[in-house]
């Protein structure tokens, strides 16, 4: 039996993963999705990306779990890449679901245009406003999944956008999968581009949204529980 701990992108907590976290438990496996610090039921927890990496960490040791598969969607690729290589032997694997990669020394916002989401942070407080119903369009979601994130959405701590990474060694050793989701970009970012040398990484495309646990749970599932078995 693979563990897997599931980490939901800006704005969302466990419950994002309702869906694909029943579909996995069926197919045998131990699910753990997890709210991030300053997110959902633990909204009012002061959090920066650093608090997000050891909310990972602490959540492997404190359920003593082994043979884990690392699950980040969106922007928590980049703590769940830095929780992976400091939990050590118990990890089998990582699965990054159109998300960012951490880069050692730069931040969510680094190299892409920003102004615009530092001062929606500055604006809300030092949190990242959610986005409206209207900013789903186009991602292959019906009213009710949109509704559902939009109701379920709580602003992002912006620190946690604005720290760099810090990385020991090279995301490139990793047992990686890679999804990427072609409503979102034809192509992954730069940075995974050039992870995707490695022979150790494997790249998955859906023919889905960013958001692909509410757009196709069924089919992450699948593509999460074939990560498992090439662990």
């Amino acid at each position: 039996m693979t563990d897997f701990v599931l980490v939901a992108g800006a704005w969302l907590g466990a419950w994002a993963w309702d869906e694909v976290a029943a579909e996995l438990r069926a197919a045998g496996h131990g699910v753990h999705p997890l709210t991030l610090s300053g997110l959902a039921e633990k909204r009012d927890v002061p959090a920066g990306q650093q608090r997000h990496v050891q909310d990972i960490v602490d959540e492997v040791e404190r359920l003593d779990l082994r043979d884990v598969v690392l699950v980040g969607h969106s922007y928590s690729g980049i703590p769940v890449g830095q929780a992976a290589e400091r939990i050590g032997d118990r990890l089998a694997r990582v699965v990054f679901v159109d998300s960012t990669v951490p880069v050692d020394g730069e931040s969510f916002l680094s190299g892409r245009p920003s102004d615009h989401v530092r001062a929606s942070i500055e604006a809300g407080g030092g949190f990242w406003p959610p986005l409206t119903a209207d900013d789903y369009a186009g991602q292959d979601l019906t009213g009710d999944q949109i509704a559902r994130i939009v109701d379920g959405s709580t602003p992002h701590p912006g620190a946690s956008l604005t720290e760099p990474a810090a990385l020991s060694r090279p995301l490139g050793e990793l047992s990686v999968t890679y999804i990427k989701c072609l409503l979102d970009g034809d192509e992954p970012m730069d940075a995974v581009q050039k992870l995707l040398k490695s022979e150790s990484w494997e790249l998955v495309r859906m023919d889905t949204g960013h958001w692909p646990m509410f757009s196709q749970p069924r089919e992450l599932a699948g593509i999460l529980h074939r990560s498992a078995v090439r662990a």
